[in-house]
């Protein structure tokens, strides 16, 4: 199961530990390219739970999705949860922007340790891409359940596919770029997994895990999103910032001929770059997996 964590969200730098404030950027860039997954996703939500009051974004960055949500859910509070306090002052002044300042907030608290103040219970609880941060992820499944309110939703976007780019054989190179980047990643991912604060195994059986955590899994699906070739500048802009993110992190693990590769696609004056080629395109496979409480 792909945890997308070859993208701006996840990705290391040569070691496991991340800043995510320092990735900030990053974090804005992706979700802002990805938003029509997130709108169909929250559409689809929004048939599940039509009129929630209190919408909590577990892990919300930057904001972008938690204001997609305002938006989608015109009614609702939304409570913005992060451990970094640079993201969640990004997600205020966006929330300012868009004009729902008056029923938008935050709240700093890591996930690890539960939801902090949150001060009612959430009917919608969304964690996109956050769980898998968390050490002990069955305990914070819990500890979600424990903030839902009776019927209360929890919609879990983990797993997917490992997004694809660029065509197997793109002319330089060994054909397979992106398998082996993703391979790399794998280990990459499972260093991570292990090296966070009581960490704990677990198979991602994520519908068993929601029924652990006391809630019943009522549905699983997945979002997809296809911008085909030729690609948009700001398209290629991530597909450069993703390559460049893993060139620089996954080093250790690649070949000199993988990386002479990656080189040349994110050299700007080379035509065989990311920035030049035809064929460039973004293809995204997201699931998510949909809990209620009672």
């Amino acid at each position: 199961m792909a945890h997308h964590h070859e993208d701006a969200h996840d990705n290391g730098h040569g070691h496991t530990h991340m800043d995510f404030a320092e990735m900030l950027p990053m974090l804005e860039q992706e979700a802002e390219l990805f938003t029509p997954l997130y709108a169909q996703a929250a559409a689809w939500l929004r048939e599940r739970q039509p009129e929630p009051e209190l919408i909590v974004d577990a892990g919300s960055g930057p904001g972008v999705i938690s204001c997609l949500l305002a938006d989608t859910f015109p009614g609702a509070r939304v409570v913005a949860v992060d451990g970094a306090e640079p993201l969640l002052e990004r997600a205020r002044e966006r929330a300012a922007r868009h004009g729902i300042a008056d029923r938008f907030s935050t709240l700093e608290a890591e996930l690890a340790d539960g939801l902090g103040d949150l001060e009612y219970p959430a009917d919608l609880l969304w964690a996109s891409r956050s769980l898998h941060h968390v050490g002990d992820q069955r305990a914070a499944l819990t500890g979600f359940a424990d903030r839902l309110a009776p019927g209360g939703t929890l919609a879990l976007l983990e797993g997917g596919l490992p997004s694809r780019y660029l065509p197997r054989d793109i002319g330089i190179g060994r054909p397979g770029l992106q398998s082996r980047l993703d391979a790399v990643q794998e280990e990459w991912f499972a260093r991570m997994r292990a090296e966070l604060p009581g960490a704990v195994e677990e198979t991602e059986d994520w519908p068993a895990l929601l029924g652990a955590a006391g809630l019943r899994h009522a549905a699983t699906r997945s979002f997809l999103l296809d911008l085909p070739a030729p690609l948009s500048d700001e398209g290629r802009a991530f597909v450069a910032t993703s390559l460049g993110h893993r060139r620089e992190g996954l080093a250790d693990g690649l070949d000199a001929d993988d990386l002479a590769t990656l080189d040349r696609l994110l050299d700007p004056d080379d035509k065989a770059s990311v920035y030049h080629r035809a064929d460039v395109f973004l293809l995204v496979a997201m699931t998510v997996y949909v809990g209620v409480k009672g």
